[in-house]
């Protein structure tokens, strides 16, 4: 690494560090001035996405689509989940289930689709069925025959919400760059899983297989994700962006799905009722696509 390649990775890693820190708070008078910016930080704040190299389509010599899955109760995986009650912590802190949730609504991402193929847009009349249920006791069922009506607290609205969100999917191409000589990864689309509003409180295990609830295509979503900040566990003062957290791939996930002739089939279409053979199915996957790059390089 140049001399020069060395200062712009200090300056940059500087920069981060002032403009992520949660602005003003050892400054502050009162509670209320924390979080606010100066207008002279403010005009110099130059915080944008990463922006992705440009890639010709000549200069992918290997591509492969894979599908992940990122299993939210693995230890690694809890910045992208927690947390799930905002009623006594801050607002700068959501889980990303939130961030997606509140700029869906918001209007801050437009696109919403209901297949990682993104054939089908949604709408937020759509999701309700999918996000939200009321339930009538048996109580209401029976002063609704007695009298015809029932009372607002026999009636139980239920809605998704983090804590209901157990994993989530993301699509991603994996290709082999010949201009830089280098295997790279580009995120498609993501979706949060979750069980079925319907069966929330079932028993029964395979009614809490976790289903995609929207799909959302990445790019669309890198400002709002770029904005919204994950705890660090190691240094408070630098959290890491949502962005930051899946373009650098700091999670765990296995490939539950990869492009085939088979329609691109499932892994568990063809390694059915082996969790263990599953898993090794997956890491298969993932070594082949790695040991392209590795195979190149042989002589």
């Amino acid at each position: 690494m140049n001399f020069k390649s060395f200062l712009l990775t200090v300056l940059s890693i500087s920069f981060a560090t002032s403009s992520f820190a949660q602005a003003n708070l050892l400054s502050a008078k009162s509670p209320e001035e924390i979080g606010v910016r100066t207008e002279a930080q403010k005009a110099v704040d130059n915080d944008k996405p990463l922006e992705y190299g440009y890639v010709d389509d000549r200069d992918i010599m290997f591509g492969k689509m894979t599908w992940e899955k990122v299993v939210l109760d693995e230890r690694v995986n809890f910045p992208l989940y927690y947390p799930i009650d905002t009623n006594n912590i801050g607002p700068d802190r959501r889980s990303l289930f939130d961030v997606l949730w509140k700029s869906i609504k918001k209007g801050d991402i437009e696109n919403i689709y209901d297949d990682s193929y993104f054939t089908a847009k949604r709408t937020m009349k759509d999701l309700q069925s999918a996000m939200h249920k009321v339930d009538t006791l048996d109580v209401g069922y029976e002063q609704y025959n007695a009298d015809g009506y029932i009372d607002p607290e026999y009636i139980i609205p239920t809605d998704i919400t983090s804590y209901h969100i157990s994993a989530y999917l993301i699509k991603k191409y994996w290709y082999f760059d010949k201009r830089q000589g280098e295997l790279k990864f580009r995120i498609i689309g993501l979706a949060p899983a979750a069980p079925d509003v319907n069966f929330l409180d079932s028993d029964d295990e395979a009614n809490k297989e976790p289903i995609p609830l929207f799909w959302i295509f990445y790019p669309d979503a890198r400002e709002v994700l770029h904005e919204a900040k994950a705890f660090n566990n190691e240094n408070s003062a630098v959290p890491y962006s949502f962005d930051h957290i899946l373009n650098a791939g700091r999670f765990n996930g296995y490939i539950y799905k990869e492009e085939n002739v088979y329609g691109d089939r499932k892994v568990t279409e063809y390694v059915s009722e082996n969790a263990l053979m599953q898993l090794l199915e997956s890491d298969r996957i993932k070594e082949k696509i790695r040991n392209f790059e590795l195979d190149m390089w042989s002589y």
